[in-house]
């Protein structure tokens, strides 16, 4: 659920999409650069109207589809799609951030592009959950407080602040694709960032993590379908650590030392590195 850019700066942002191929874009016309970055740029534009659609979805804002909207259908063909709606965003999201699925569809997809082309596919992934999501319903725990929801939606808030932030200490425009559209469009070559751990990746591995788990479960009311969507989400993010940290070793030796250094999620109080 979380993007990363290429063997940058970041430890993690590596993680849901490693680099772009190291490659010198082909010489192009000005009709084929314009055409490259108008693509990222498009790319970029329905990727922050995926993003804000998601927010509204999970906090139930404004969306036609509401997460913890009442049941209104059998509660195992709901339970069924909805896990296969989470799955096949998990499938696209890891899969298509693995190096040897990048080689493969370097063949087919030009470098320039590969970044906005894996970020256009998880918004397409996410748009399937949004049109085929069946609510469930079922209130597990709803906060009556006023005080303790208005709380809890910060804590939401906070979440998706921490999200945004973390994408810009990493080079948000590089996570996005934008970076190589733009330097293609200028005829000049993609060079990968510098391996770096600014600000929250100084407190902890995998600040997006936090920012993402924050928006999953900072909840005032938690029904059985946000406890599927949270869960999945979480267990998601959990299994492809594995994968991400592997691939980041592989591109990164200095992230071995890194990652002895400092924990995945919970900063260790009183020590930054």
């Amino acid at each position: 659920m979380s993007l990363s850019p290429s063997p940058t700066s970041r430890p993690r942002a590596v993680r849901t999409c490693l680099a772009p191929l190291d490659v010198a874009p082909e010489p192009a016309g000005r009709a084929a650069r314009l055409g490259v970055l108008l693509y990222g740029v498009l790319s970029y534009v329905i990727t922050l109207a995926a993003f804000a659609w998601l927010a509204g979805f999970l906090g139930n804002l404004l969306t036609p589809v509401q997460l913890d909207a009442p049941g209104s259908g059998p509660l195992g063909t709901a339970l069924a799609v909805d896990l296969a709606l989470v799955a096949l965003f998990g499938v696209q999201h890891s899969v298509m951030a693995r190096p040897w699925f990048k080689a493969w569809w370097a063949r087919y997809v030009p470098a320039p592009v590969e970044r906005s082309t894996y970020v256009l596919c998880s918004c397409l992934a996410l748009a399937l959950l949004f049109a085929f999501w069946q609510p469930i319903g079922g209130v597990l725990w709803q906060l009556e407080s006023p005080l303790a929801r208005g709380v809890v939606l910060g804590l939401y808030a906070a979440g998706w602040a921490v999200l945004l932030a973390a994408t810009f200490m990493i080079n948000h425009f590089d996570l996005f694709g934008l970076r190589q559209v733009w330097l293609f469009a200028r005829g000049r070559e993609y060079t990968p960032l510098a391996f770096r751990t600014p600000a929250f990746y100084r407190l902890v591995r995998h600040p997006l993590y936090v920012g993402w788990f924050t928006v999953f479960w900072a909840a005032p009311t938690m029904t059985v379908s946000h406890l599927v969507f949270a869960a999945g989400s979480t267990l998601y993010i959990l299994a492809a650590l594995r994968w991400e940290e592997r691939d980041l070793l592989e591109l990164h030796p200095e992230y071995a030392a890194y990652r002895a250094r400092l924990p995945r999620f919970v900063p260790r109080l009183g020590r930054a590195s």
